[in-house]
């Protein structure tokens, strides 16, 4: 019997169909994952509840904080409570999508698996970053917007669709920003192959990220705010979107993260494929 089905060309040379393929292929990698996930119910629950408990615990926190006080670095508490609802809702793209995935990288490259990957006809880094879909921290983004929406809410928010067109822009922003430091991260690998280290050290530069900028503007703290604004842009993954609902927008720090988004994703994938050139295969 013949067999009439029709192969998926990752490789089109339609610009726009080979986009639209990726989706798709992303989209039957989530649900594979979803399934495994599903496969272990208690494993499945245990991890939500463990990021519920952990959002739980921050707002408790900040509530505390704000019983004695009204303005935090210039925030107010439903303008701070947006900004933490942003991070966790940005946080939690990235664990989805991307972190498990380049957390297994360096055991990729310590076993030889790697080779089995960059043989596939698809785009490598594609593979190797969005394989697997951590559905498990995914709650993490719904509850990050209702966090987000609950402080606008109680705010008095009037809608401004110029406000959600450009949060919409520069969360997207974000995400590009903070996956192109992960994948830098990542790449060394195939230089250290163990990534422990490196993976603390995204831990350490996303928990910058957690605060407004105002709080590295004042004494020594200045330099952390300058490093990590222009040089390597991790504040701006947070604030600049959080700002541009519940402050003043700033079309200087706008464009900027535009350019710096696009920087970062050209510097990132030239350093992936400059270290996938230096990768020595298991049968080498």
């Amino acid at each position: 019997m013949q067999d009439h089905s029709v192969p998926i060309d990752i490789n089109s040379a339609n610009p726009v169909q080979n986009k639209t393929r990726y989706f798709r292929l992303l989209a039957r990698l989530g649900t594979f994952t979803l399934i495994r996930e599903l496969s272990f119910r208690g494993n499945f629950l245990v991890k939500v509840i463990v990021e519920v408990l952990w959002l739980a615990i921050l707002l408790a926190f900040y509530e505390t904080v704000f019983a004695r006080t009204s303005v935090v670095a210039s925030w107010s508490k439903q303008d701070y409570m947006f900004f933490v609802g942003c991070f966790f809702a940005l946080n939690g793209v990235i664990e989805t999508l991307f972190l498990e995935n380049c957390n297994e990288f360096s055991n990729l490259v310590r076993t030889g698996d790697l080779d089995f990957l960059l043989l596939k006809p698809i785009d490598e880094q594609f593979l190797i970053t969005c394989r697997r879909v951590d559905w498990s921290v995914s709650p993490n983004i719904i509850m990050g917007f209702c966090i987000m929406g609950v402080s606008l809410w109680n705010k008095g928010w009037e809608f401004d669709a110029l406000r959600v067109a450009m949060f919409g822009i520069t969360f997207t922003c974000g995400v590009a920003i903070a996956y192109s430091f992960m994948l830098v991260l990542t790449s060394c690998s195939v230089w250290l192959v163990r990534n422990q280290s490196l993976m603390e050290m995204w831990w350490l530069f996303s928990s910058l990220a957690r605060y407004p900028r105002e709080i590295y503007q004042r004494g020594w703290a200045q330099s952390l705010d300058i490093v990590f604004t222009y040089i390597l842009p991790i504040l701006l993954v947070v604030n600049v979107p959080s700002r541009v609902m519940m402050k003043a927008m700033q079309p200087e720090m706008i464009a900027f993260i535009l350019v710096a988004t696009v920087v970062s994703l050209s510097l990132s994938r030239w350093f992936f494929l400059k270290a996938l050139r230096s990768y020595r295969s298991a049968s080498s």
